[in-house]
């Protein structure tokens, strides 16, 4: 077994839910919740203020947050320019549940935390259900804390899902993503973007991270399944199999950064959109500030969850962007995003639950829209797509899409299932050709609060389904939907990083049967039509818990045989259940299932 990888039995045992949600507090945490621009959850703190209060209402939010995994309450809490806490006396943010922390200068180094912002697990778990939080824009000088000698003995980000770190430097440690502190030590997919991690990083147990353009500094510790890298500094090489499972990209062939909020010289609020970059190594803040356009919060309709969608599509019909608050918004209509260039940025894991089938949001065929920090929840009644961009026949079949001002999505994630009953037959539907897909998970719960999931509960056929044309997606994580979970159509599509559970819970083989030859359903389809695709470093895992059931899959990864379409280091891994794989793609490689054990099965191209 690889150094790290998880039993069969814990596994299975670790994506139980941790616990219900708790009590919205009645009076808010935040030292400024009366007079904040951004409302009673989000907390914004200034040089001037003690490190004992800071630390203080830091850990009053991570008290709350810490087991809040199916919960409703939402924080961000916003660090002004300057230095925070002391070698003498360390601020050590511990981040919990739905709580995002960021520095409000232009650049990452503006904003200095001496301590630590630390993402970690719980014992029984690990950090298997480490999800939804995530840190940017600021620097963390390590002090460590004499309170805590564990968690704090190096920088520690170890996370599984949807818990990004960007735009972060850290000096004076390693940064860790593996939870050394706790029993068992397990961590399950991450990423890390544009930053520099000067001590390197220790990968640990992580079964599978993304790291893109980030200066890696000391290295890379430790494979796993599944690490890839594009246009960073100082990666490991490019190595897959053997036990060994490295993918190494010497560039990243087209990004964009996420939008973040800072604050200027003259002390007013603004939003800063990075610019397109293409072939890009390291950070975009290394040489000076990062290039793009500043945009003044004046532009922006500020929502609250208590805000209705009319009041929302008025403000971005008028040319407004849209900024939403943390919290949470039953959405009983179409958010609709019909002007160029609009940016919609959530702040603090914002929350739009699809209310009697709708679509949460959709977009119009025009170029440069911005969609980041997002979560869209399914609700209990069936949404044919939960968000939308583009339509399949815009401008007769030509979406008005640029390649040089793409539509973008970063820290978007969506879920069918977990806090309530949920239901979407597609989470995420992509026409626009040229569109940016940075870091998506698109789950169908496993677990969640009690009877929100089930086979004939949380249903849903497909997480992605991307039918634009050059399309590219940088981070991907799509798990447990029961049919294709990503099913690609478009041409010249690129995808960096996927990564995959099957559904944990088909009660037979007949029910996750697809028609045509293949029994099962793959996990990534490209369409039998498509001409040109590549993948890099995809792998796809098999989990089921249904002990008295048996069901197959021919292989996890289906597409056309011919040259033009490629898979450069792809693999399964069978953990848990009576199943699995027959293949790795087509009928490659393979199988995957309780005879091989827990060990990858790759394949290195294909064909």
């Amino acid at each position: 077994m690889t150094t790290g990888a998880a039993s069969a039995a814990t596994l299975q045992s670790s994506k139980a839910p941790t616990q219900p949600g708790s009590p919205a507090a009645a009076v808010s945490i935040c030292p400024d919740a009366s007079s904040s621009l951004f409302g009673p959850n989000v907390c914004v703190f200034n040089p001037s203020m003690s490190t004992a209060s800071i630390q203080a209402q830091a850990d009053a939010i991570f008290a709350q947050q810490d087991f809040n995994e199916m919960g409703t309450e939402r924080y961000s809490l916003l660090f002004k320019p300057g230095v925070y806490g002391t070698a003498a006396q360390p601020l050590n943010v511990k981040v919990g549940y739905y709580t995002e922390v960021a520095g409000l200068g232009q650049d990452p180094d503006n904003v200095t935390i001496n301590g630590t912002v630390t993402a970690a697990g719980h014992n029984g778990s690990g950090a298997l259900t480490t999800f939804w939080r995530s840190v940017s824009n600021l620097k963390i000088h390590f002090v460590s804390s004499p309170n805590d000698g564990c968690h704090t003995s190096n920088e520690m980000w170890a996370v599984s899902q949807a818990a990004p770190m960007r735009r972060v430097h850290v000096e004076g440690s390693r940064t860790t993503f593996m939870p050394y502190c706790e029993n068992p030590n397990y961590a399950s997919g991450g990423f890390v973007a544009d930053s520099y991690l000067e001590g390197g990083a220790l990968n640990g147990s992580q079964q599978q991270f993304y790291a893109r353009n980030t200066n890696l500094g000391g290295g890379w510790s430790n494979s796993v399944w599944n690490q890839v890298f594009s246009g960073d500094i100082n990666p490991p090489g490019n190595t897959f199999g053997g036990g060994t499972y490295y993918t190494t990209l010497a560039t990243t062939p087209v990004s964009k950064e996420k939008p973040y909020l800072y604050i200027d010289g003259a002390g007013k609020y603004n939003v800063f959109v990075p610019s397109l970059q293409r072939d890009s190594v390291g950070t975009t803040w290394a040489t000076g500030h990062t290039a793009g356009t500043s945009l003044p919060i004046s532009g922006f309709f500020i929502a609250k969850p208590s805000d209705s969608v009319q009041a929302i599509n008025n403000a971005l019909s008028k040319g407004q962007n849209l900024l939403l608050t943390p919290g949470v918004y039953d959405v009983a209509q179409s958010i609709k995003v019909k002007r160029a260039n609009t940016v919609v940025l959530g702040l603090g894991y914002a929350t739009l639950t699809a209310q009697n089938g709708v679509t949460a949001l959709e977009t119009a065929d025009v170029p440069g829209i911005v969609i980041a920090g997002v979560t869209v929840d399914a609700g209990p009644v069936n949404s044919d797509v939960l968000m939308r961009i583009g339509s399949k026949n815009g401008n007769n079949g030509a979406p008005h899409q640029t390649t040089d001002n793409p539509t973008a999505l970063m820290d978007v994630f969506f879920r069918i299932g977990g806090p309530h009953v949920g239901k979407a037959t597609t989470s995420l539907e992509v026409n626009q050709d040229n569109t940016l897909l940075d870091h998506l998970w698109i789950w169908r719960a496993d677990h969640g609060v009690a009877g929100s999931v089930g086979w004939t509960i949380n249903t849903a056929d497909h997480g992605l389904i991307v039918n634009g044309d050059d399309v590219t997606a940088t981070g991907l994580f799509v798990e447990h939907f029961q049919k294709e979970d990503v099913i690609w159509n478009g041409e010249n599509g690129v995808n960096i990083f996927f990564q995959h559970e099957t559904p944990y819970d088909p009660p037979s083989q007949a029910a996750w049967d697809q028609p045509g030859p293949f029994v099962g359903y793959p996990a990534f389809k490209v369409a039998d039509d498509v001409q040109t695709f590549h993948g890099y470093g995809m792998g796809s895992y098999v989990v089921q818990n249904q002990t008295d059931a048996t069901a197959y899959a021919t292989a996890a990864y289906q597409a056309p045989v011919r040259a033009g379409v490629q898979f450069t280091h792809i693999d399964t891994v069978w953990i848990v259940g009576n199943g699995g794989y027959l293949h790795v793609i087509n009928d490659t490689g393979g199988p995957a299932v309780a005879a091989t054990g827990v060990v990858p099965v790759s394949v290195v191209q294909y064909p």
